[in-house]
């Protein structure tokens, strides 16, 4: 009976060690989390602040209503090119006039991105979680992992976007104005806005067509991301193996520009291309959220509240390549392409940064 008893006690003690490690590991990957929305808030205002005059471009461009198929050049909007466009809004409206929107616009990403990698995060742990107990070979499991990453992606993009949605409407607002100025400041155009067209409908609109762009833009943004990562790990591996395997037999050093130059050309490559395929949909989604904005006639024709919102995502995608042609769902892709590559790049190198500076930090 001894035996026993001490085989139980043993037992016992296993059982609390295991269940202490669990609430450990549990506590730690909380404190991880919340690691996660701070390395997310900083990244994205670095990554805001740097890129806006870009975003401003990108704005004027996609809210430009005049048509570019057979049209003669006096009928061409006031915008026509990158350089152009930047010339013309600092020549009328100063430099100041490229950080248009830089406000509402961190109000967005801060809170956006913050949110944005915690969903992630918490998407990841609950996918590891499960993924311990499946069974398979290594192709099984790849396979699981990146669609996991793309589902992780959609899942963290449609989180931050509801958190954060009205921000995104108002550095909208703010930036596609021009001068004169119908809102001077933020509060002004949250009043107005909400005046003119209520609360949901004016602070949330065109929302459904955020929501539509941003499951593909982040599930291929993430999961590209993830993709890349791991053939530049493989990469780095390779050019450094043995020399019998062609390497050069060197070590790595895992310093400050590894973890920068990684995430940097990973996220400037999945950035480029989550933005040009999903960028049709950001051109809807602009035209709702500026739709009743009161602009000089020099802009062109602006978008009624009556003809743009009674228009379902893909009745206005149509009508704007009806009397605009495909070029018209592209209106604005290269200062897209120009901010949202870089702006990437930059948000998963701070990010990385600032993860590992906690993580040092918390070392000691």
């Amino acid at each position: 009976m001894a035996p026993s008893r001490a085989s139980g006690r043993d037992g016992e003690k296993e059982f609390v060690v295991a269940l202490e490690r669990r609430e450990e590991r549990e506590r730690a990957r909380r404190v991880d989390k919340w690691k996660a929305a701070v390395a997310g808030a900083i990244s994205g205002a670095v990554s805001r602040t740097l890129v806006n005059p870009l975003d401003v471009i990108k704005i004027r461009f996609q809210i430009q209503r005049e048509g570019t198929v057979k049209m003669a050049k006096t009928a061409r909007g006031k915008y026509v090119g990158v350089t152009q466009a930047l010339g013309c809004i600092v020549r009328e409206e100063g430099v100041r006039g490229l950080w248009k929107g830089t406000v509402p616009g961190l109000l967005l990403t801060v809170p956006y991105c913050a949110v944005q990698f915690l969903a992630l995060e918490t998407f990841r742990s609950a996918f590891q979680r499960r993924r311990i107990g499946v069974e398979g070979d290594n192709r099984e499991v790849l396979s699981m992992d990146r669609t996991m990453s793309f589902a992780g992606g959609a899942f963290a993009g449609v989180a931050a976007t509801a958190a954060s949605y009205p921000f995104d409407l108002l550095r909208t607002t703010m930036a596609a104005q021009g001068v004169p100025k119908q809102y001077p400041t933020v509060f002004h155009a949250a009043r107005g806005i909400v005046a003119q067209r209520g609360v949901f409908r004016g602070l949330y609109a065109g929302l459904g067509a955020t929501v539509v762009e941003i499951i593909p833009y982040a599930a291929l943004q993430f999961g590209l991301y993830d993709i890349f990562t791991a053939a530049y790990d493989r990469h780095v591996h390779a050019a450094v193996g043995s020399p019998s395997e062609g390497g050069t037999g060197k070590k790595v050093a895992v310093d400050w520009s590894y973890l920068v130059s990684k995430p940097f050309v990973c996220g400037l490559a999945s950035g480029f291309i989550a933005k040009f395929a999903t960028h049709p949909l950001d051109v809807v989604k602009k035209r709702y959220q500026v739709a009743g904005l009161k602009r000089s006639a020099t802009y062109g024709k602006g978008f009624g509240v009556k003809e743009v919102a009674v228009l379902g995502i893909f009745r206005l995608l149509t009508k704007t390549v009806r009397e605009e042609g495909l070029q018209g769902i592209y209106k604005g892709v290269t200062p897209s392409l120009l901010k949202a590559a870089p702006s990437a790049a930059i948000t998963f190198a701070m990010y990385s940064l600032a993860m590992d500076y906690m993580s040092s930090a918390a070392q000691g």
